[in-house]
């Protein structure tokens, strides 16, 4: 991951509507959620929640499959992890005890 990357994945992020609908799929993992439940949870109209779905599609953060007639989404946990590490390669000048607790937090869930 480069700079460029990075900044497109927290610039998805960075509105309300898709960090809320990013942590729901997190949440749901590995099963995901429909279309359908992201838009009624996040109280929008279809049109205007998918254009934020696609804006996390592009930054590589949500996936669609097709499961019969219900388009599931789910979240793009490699390219979570992939930022998490680019952000924290170089925790705490190499001191890797200073990052111990940001590990525990990280695998605690």
């Amino acid at each position: 991951m480069n700079d460029d990357q990075a900044l497109v994945i927290l610039a998805a992020l960075a509105h309300p509507t898709r960090l809320k609908a990013f942590r729901q799929l997190v949440r749901y993992e590995p099963d995901g959620l429909s279309t359908g439940a992201l838009v009624d949870m996040s109280g929008l109209t279809q049109s205007t929640f998918s254009s934020h779905l696609a804006v996390l599609a592009k930054a590589g953060l949500v996936t669609a499959e097709k499961r019969g007639r219900l388009q599931i989404q789910r979240a793009g946990i490699d390219t979570l992890r992939e930022l998490m590490t680019y952000l924290a390669k170089d925790c705490c000048g190499g001191r890797a005890e200073l990052c111990e607790p940001l590990l525990a937090a990280l695998t605690c869930c």
